[in-house]
């Protein structure tokens, strides 16, 4: 019966479509890095190969922080696109729970997302009074310490095989003209970088505490203070990087000019343009090779209503391609981050996602901050990060000023 049901169902949506006209369907997102562009164009091809209508590329540059709030502008100002991405969590909650965005029960549960999405948190996300508002198309982890082979070789010491050791070669690389960890000038790297150290440094139980459980007094307390006094001794040795966007630093990483950089794993889609092999041009260290753990942070994408039953029909069908299993594998590929579906081939997959999959099937996963942080106190840490990371603040006031923050999280 249950069979039955979800076969009526996929052959509802499937006459739907057939029966709509062809779309120009904007999608927005601010994928435009060289292999952010080569990903996103998997998506619009699947598109415009596979039905009638048409992907009308809406890129923004600037990262999140900048296409974020045009984005909800557009939509609350009555000028919505026709999808977006956000990140995993609750970005677009408001907009949800506003009446804004397309419900995508009916697709969801005829495909059976819940049991091909893994891990289900991601859907969980999705999800608000038992309805699905979005597709999770990846799973990005911020957990990860890019290493240039030859920053190394030129300074003549050996590449690390953890944070330690890379931290006792900082004053070498820097001799040999290297910039020891490249960082980039948006608040959101500062912000996550501080997070990947604090996972690796303070340990899961405190992370967890603070950023699940918003307990103010372990951020207040010794662990923290640990992670405080390591990012300002690392901030040292970033001062000379010189860019603004995430993709600048990694390429200093990939000609060798920085040591290393601590990004998410997208930054794979980089080294994949530049024709580096993990392992021979570069080292991937998840947890920073202390806590090799995996956090569930990544994208999705929404659908804003539109009042106009073509266009739904064509939204609801580049929901069910994002997930499809051959669209999920030319995808994540290209972009770097892991698939959401634990049923796909990815014997192609470089050595550093395939150490990505190995810890996502060990169960060693946590959740992002955006899923467990409201924007508002996220643009709280990114702004003290922001100022902390620029400057010689003393890292006790930079952690009583953090501690503060997560008292009143919401």
């Amino acid at each position: 019966m249950k069979l039955t049901k979800a076969l009526l169902s996929a052959t509802a949506i499937t006459a739907a479509a057939s029966a709509a006209h062809a779309v120009d369907l904007e999608v927005t997102h601010w994928w435009t890095s060289g292999g952010e562009a080569a990903a996103v164009a998997e998506f619009a091809k699947a598109f415009n190969e596979k039905t009638d209508h048409n992907w009308v590329d809406g890129a923004i540059a600037g990262g999140g922080g900048t296409a974020r709030p045009i984005m909800i502008s557009r939509i609350l100002g009555g000028d919505p696109m026709g999808a977006t991405q956000f990140n995993h969590g609750r970005q677009a909650e408001e907009l949800v729970e506003a009446g804004l965005m397309l419900d995508l029960t009916d697709v969801a549960e005829a495909e059976g997302w819940r049991d091909i999405v893994h891990p289900v948190s991601l859907l969980d996300s999705c999800t608000i009074d038992d309805r699905i508002y979005c597709v999770p198309v990846n799973i990005h982890s911020w957990q990860w310490l890019w290493l240039s082979h030859k920053a190394f070789a030129d300074a003549g010491v050996p590449v690390p095989s953890n944070w330690d050791e890379y931290a006792a070669a900082m004053p070498a690389l820097e001799a040999a003209g290297k910039v020891p960890l490249a960082m980039g000038g948006q608040p959101w790297q500062s912000s996550g970088a501080f997070g990947v150290l604090t996972v690796a440094l303070a340990g899961l139980d405190a992370w967890s505490a603070v950023s699940v459980d918003k307990d103010a007094d372990v951020a207040a307390g010794p662990e923290y203070a640990k992670v405080f006094e390591a990012a300002a001794a690392a901030r040292e040795y970033s001062k000379n990087t010189n860019v603004q966007d995430w993709n600048q630093a990694t390429a200093m990483v990939i000609t060798g000019d920085a040591g290393g950089q601590i990004m998410g794993d997208w930054a794979q889609g980089e080294f994949a343009v530049a024709e580096q092999v993990a392992g021979e041009d570069y080292t991937c260290l998840p947890g920073l090779g202390v806590n090799e753990v995996i956090s569930t942070g990544g994208d999705a994408f929404y659908f804003p209503k539109q009042g106009d039953a073509d266009i739904e029909a064509a939204q609801k069908e580049l929901a069910s391609l994002m997930l499809s299993k051959e669209v999920q594998v030319a995808f994540n590929l290209k972009k770097g981050s892991l698939p959401v579906r634990g049923d796909v081939d990815l014997t192609a997959a470089n050595d550093c996602m395939k150490k990505g999959l190995e810890i996502l099937a060990s169960g060693a996963i946590l959740p992002d901050g955006n899923q467990t942080l409201s924007p508002d106190t996220q643009g709280q840490i990114e702004d003290l990060m922001t100022e902390f990371w620029s400057s010689d603040m003393d890292p006790a006031d930079a952690q009583a000023t953090y501690a503060a923050i997560i008292a009143d999280a919401d």
